[in-house]
């Protein structure tokens, strides 16, 4: 696990072993999770999206407390992962970060609840899995349009994007600012410690005596 640079952002690079019958990764494990986070992913739903190229499909966020951290990482094809900091006072605000997963790296990326996410398709059948650390619940679910000019986002210019009828309706960064929709950091980062105290409090509670 590599931290990006965005607080709550990481990207696993994972040891890939081949040989002729094909390759084998560990996508995730546990331990090395908890360790790099210092608390465990604990998963509520786990969901696989199919995407022609072009599909472009965020940016997505839910409220902070519980949000919705994901674990993200491309099957087969290869889309752009971008991870966007929409929290409210934090020191990275606006900042984004982008990924490339598929079939050929391998690998994943983390985003910490209470930041955006969104990917665009490069090629055909994309398939995209994901982690996520709640389930999906609609009113409390939220999107930014992924083309806001005042994220400006570097997507691909050679290929048109393909957005969904929500996430074309959805608003600009100042619009879900002036609507309240944006999680704020300092919130943020008191649900990170309430993760982080439950892992101790967890360790404690089952070490041997």
């Amino acid at each position: 696990m590599r931290a990006l640079g965005i607080e709550g952002a990481w990207v696993l690079e994972p040891r890939v072993f081949s040989d002729p019958r094909g390759t084998f990764h560990e996508w995730f494990t546990g331990p090395a999770f908890a360790a790099a986070l210092r608390h465990p992913l604990g998963v509520a739903q786990a969901n696989c999206s199919v995407s022609v190229r072009g599909t472009l499909r965020g940016v997505h966020f839910a409220d902070v407390p519980p949000g919705q951290a994901k674990y993200v990482t491309c099957v087969r094809g290869s889309v752009i992962d971008v991870v966007v900091d929409i929290r409210r006072g934090s020191p990275t605000f606006r900042q984004w970060e982008a990924v490339e997963l598929g079939e050929r790296h391998h690998r994943a990326v983390y985003l910490a609840e209470g930041l955006g996410h969104a990917f665009m398709a490069l090629t055909d059948d994309a398939t995209v899995v994901y982690l996520c650390s709640a389930p999906y619940t609609p009113d409390r679910e939220h999107g930014i349009h992924p083309l806001d000019p005042a994220l400006g986002v570097d997507w691909p210019t050679d290929i048109e994007p393909l957005l969904s009828e929500k996430d074309a309706a959805a608003p600009t960064l100042r619009e879900a600012a002036e609507r309240g929709l944006l999680p704020e950091y300092g919130e943020c980062l008191d649900w990170y410690g309430r993760l982080r105290e439950d892992q101790s409090a967890e360790s404690i509670t089952s070490a041997p005596r």
